[in-house]
């Protein structure tokens, strides 16, 4: 009898399970549904060939190819053209490189001081013509001739305005520097500063080597240089003033005085 109602007991509880499994069963089926379908999704999402980043996309501006012609809108700028019309030819360039010096101008040649242009002339030398200005150096008592395209090469300028030409005589009233060193040295300084040109220059000379009445005489050395120096300045304060050289030796040497 005990058997009897185990195995009845058992059956029961089977049957039960077996209720409970069926009423499970299709709830089961509902939730499986939807996770089957975001498996599928997610399958394609998978297997979608990932996008290039360096295609643009569809609706993205096209940009012009190397050698093709430019987008509507937008000029492109020749740079080689603009450059090739800025380039002066050879004989532009060496005609606005010529200093415009007239007959009778006064010029300024560094190595001889003040000049008077005569002119210019023309000469063939080795097939080829030469344009040459004349200049006639009072001073010296000579004339030379200097091409017209090297003029700028060799120094040659104009006169001193009247404001250059009072900056350099300003110099003249600065008290002189006492220099220890060589003599020869010195000279060649100085003389370097002669040749020049430069106003300025001459005048420091001039202003180191003046002696005054109450100071030791100068050297025969000294007193050439300080001779040579005077003599370029004073010319060139002669055509800037409009006066003659003893006037401006004058007027160089009251100044020096009054330092």
């Amino acid at each position: 009898m005990e058997r009897l109602e185990l195995n009845i007991m058992s059956k029961a509880k089977a049957a039960k399970k077996a209720t409970t499994a069926k009423k499970k069963a299709p709830v089961a089926k509902k939730v499986a549904k939807p996770v089957a379908g975001i498996k599928k999704q997610t399958a394609k999402l998978i297997t979608k060939k990932p996008s290039n980043s360096n295609t643009a996309p569809a609706n993205a501006p096209k940009t012009a190819k190397p050698g093709t012609a430019p987008m509507a809108g937008i000029k492109m700028i020749d740079t080689k053209s603009i450059m090739a019309k800025s380039k002066l030819k050879p004989a532009q360039a060496a005609k606005m490189a010529e200093p415009a010096f007239a007959a009778n101008d006064f010029v300024v040649y560094p190595t001889h001081g003040v000049g008077l242009v005569k002119g210019v002339e023309v000469q063939e030398i080795a097939g080829h013509k030469l344009k040459l200005f004349v200049i006639e150096i009072e001073g010296a008592k000579m004339t030379i001739k200097v091409p017209v395209n090297k003029a700028g090469n060799v120094g040659l300028r104009r006169l001193s305005s009247r404001k250059e030409m009072g900056v350099a005589l300003e110099k003249l009233k600065i008290k002189a520097r006492v220099r220890r060193t060589m003599w020869s040295r010195r000279a060649a300084e100085y003389e370097a500063k002669i040749n020049s040109g430069d106003p300025t220059q001459i005048a420091e000379v001039v202003r180191e080597l003046y002696r005054s009445s109450t100071q030791p005489d100068q050297s025969y050395s000294e007193r050439q240089i300080y001779q040579n120096a005077l003599e370029r300045l004073s010319r060139e304060v002669a055509a800037v003033d409009r006066s003659n050289e003893a006037q401006a030796v004058e007027k160089i040497e009251g100044i020096l005085k009054a330092a």
